[in-house]
């Protein structure tokens, strides 16, 4: 049964540095949430104060309404999944997978039957009775999910278990996970650092930025409407533009360096403002828009990125494969009023 997981306060210091700092959020039951953000932002600190594993110098962690904060780990009945598996090279498979059961003081049969059924989830049933050491790191990372599994925990915590895979298997596996996720119905903490893991996998993304949460929300509510320049930057690719917002004749508009633009209906009161446009959302035409020069192209084979310069600004562009533009020529650039964000910006004096 899925249980809600709520910390408030949460704060850990470690001599000067405050890593985590007064961290305070709700993670739905059933839901995967995964906690992102750049090196050093806390995220995995979170996640062992959440498991039990560290202790916090501020705040709590509760479990359906309870404060856990003062049970250690192995009472809490979260599964943990660490970045570097932490198998046991002495012990086969199964017995890895087995562990778990083992320390809760399951007997041996009963144990086993679980074991092999959560491997049988995993896939590597059929390496049941290998050594792990002689496992791929795909392999070993399922070993590692089907041990966390098996005891069918309240809450199942992952930090960055698929950062150890090259890039065309974690897809793979990141797309199994959130199958598996999804099928136990549990409740799940994914910390990662790869913007692109988190928004195919999670429900909810939370973003933290030094020990703070910076935005949290939907997926695809996060990437489209970010509530900071951080934020908007550090999820995927963004072009911010400083820009001011103006009412003039019944009507919004953000005047940029470049061109004058009808606001979205949700724009700020008028003044500074900082533009976020995403590289995806720039359409490149031969006429009709504002003229900008290509100073870059580069293929990726599905679509080509160009660099654009337009009255004086820098942007990026996101486009087709099978749109023609080669450095130096002269294009017209299109925006959807819909697509721009804007975000408060204050002046120095």
């Amino acid at each position: 049964m899925s249980v809600a997981i709520e910390v408030r306060g949460l704060t850990k210091r470690h001599g000067a540095v405050t890593s985590v700092d007064g961290v305070t959020h709700s993670f739905a039951p059933g839901g995967i949430t995964a906690v992102v953000g750049p090196s050093g932002s806390g995220k995995t600190t979170t996640l062992q104060l959440i498991a039990g594993l560290l202790e916090p110098d501020a705040g709590s962690v509760h479990v359906d309404g309870v404060d856990v904060t003062a049970l250690p780990a192995h009472e809490r009945g979260f599964g943990v999944v660490f970045q570097s598996y932490a198998l046991f090279p002495n012990l086969d498979v199964v017995e890895n997978a087995e562990f778990g059961l083992r320390v809760r003081g399951y007997a041996r049969p009963e144990r086993r039957r679980r074991a092999l059924e959560a491997l049988e989830r995993t896939r590597v049933a059929h390496l049941a009775h290998r050594r792990v050491g002689a496992l791929s790191g795909g392999e070993q990372q399922r070993v590692a999910l089907a041990r966390a599994i098996a005891f069918a925990p309240r809450v199942l915590l992952l930090d960055e278990p698929l950062s150890a895979l090259d890039a065309q298997l974690r897809e793979a596996l990141r797309l199994e996970l959130g199958a598996l996720l999804r099928e136990l119905r549990i409740t799940a903490i994914h910390v990662t650092h790869d913007q692109v893991e988190a928004l195919c996998l999670a429900d909810e993304l939370v973003v933290l930025a030094a020990g703070r949460i910076e935005q949290a929300g939907p997926p695809h509510e996060v990437y489209a409407r970010p509530a900071t320049p951080f934020v908007a930057t550090f999820l995927g690719a963004a072009n911010l533009v400083d820009g001011e917002v103006v009412r003039a004749g019944g009507h919004t508009a953000v005047r940029l360096p470049f061109a004058e633009l009808e606001a979205p209906a949700d724009a700020p009161a008028p003044g500074p403002c900082r533009v976020v446009i995403r590289p995806e959302d720039i359409e490149v035409a031969r006429d009709g828009g504002v003229s900008a020069e290509v100073i870059s192209a580069a293929f990726h084979g599905d679509q080509v990125r160009l660099g654009l310069a337009a009255g004086g600004a820098l942007l990026r562009a996101v486009v087709p494969n099978d749109v023609a533009s080669a450095v130096g020529d002269r294009v017209t650039l299109r925006f959807k009023p819909e697509k721009l964000r804007l975000l408060p910006r204050r002046v120095e004096a």
